[in-house]
């Protein structure tokens, strides 16, 4: 754990001296160039973060697998001014007596380092990657079907108690009949005898006199 503090440290330790020391060379640079006052020192400011933008652009990019040719394109600019910028100031350049050309290029990088700027701040967010659907539960556990039961376990038909379906209907007692009503009987039963020389249905007789159905065996107790 220690060492890997110490590595960090000494990476961020580094970054700064470096950042300090860029920094400084392009302030002197665009001090030279007749950028004076609180100029010179925006110019380290507007590089610098032009660099880093780029830089974050583009890593996102290329972990999308998207490309990342305008990102790059920004990242290269920035980096030759600041490039530029520390070798100018290595006493290869006289900063006393700065160069037309020079002085062109430093007046015109708010120009180019806002346009550069407002394409990577414009540029569309790459989006992160969907988290993984959550796994759908398992289906409800099916119940297994209740085991027939064995054919031996099954009674014989044989054994299975059946019911009498046809049984005699039951015997309705004959109900006495009025003494007036036996004689009306008798005698349309000795009519049908003389008519047809048969013997009168008890059930033709009780639809003569109108009865009903339940008084035929009283009927046919008096003929």
């Amino acid at each position: 754990m220690r060492a890997h503090l110490a590595r960090v440290d000494a990476v961020i330790i580094q970054a700064v001296i470096a950042g300090a020391l860029s920094f400084s060379h392009l302030h002197d640079l665009a001090e030279a160039a007749g950028q004076g006052g609180w100029k010179a020192w925006a110019y380290p400011i507007s590089v610098d973060l032009l660099l880093v933008a780029a830089w974050r652009r583009m890593r996102e990019a290329q972990r999308a697998g998207l490309p990342s040719g305008g990102p790059r394109l920004w990242f290269l600019v920035a980096l030759a001014a600041s490039l530029g910028a520390n070798v100018a100031t290595a006493g290869l350049l006289d900063l006393d007596d700065v160069p037309a050309s020079l002085r062109v290029v430093v007046a015109g990088w708010p120009a180019v380092a806002f346009f550069g700027g407002t394409l990577l701040a414009h540029t569309p967010r790459i989006p992160k990657e969907p988290a993984a659907p959550a796994t759908e539960p398992a289906p409800p556990s099916v119940p297994a079907e209740v085991e027939a039961p064995h054919r031996d376990a099954l009674p014989s038909p044989s054994a299975i108690p059946v019911p009498d379906l046809v049984a005699d209907p039951p015997t309705v007692p004959a109900v006495a009949l009025p003494p007036a009503l036996v004689d009306r009987v008798q005698a349309l039963a000795e009519e049908h005898r003389a008519a047809t020389g048969q013997p009168a249905d008890p059930d033709a007789v009780r639809a003569r006199l109108g009865l009903p159905a339940s008084m035929t065996p009283s009927v046919a107790a008096h003929l």
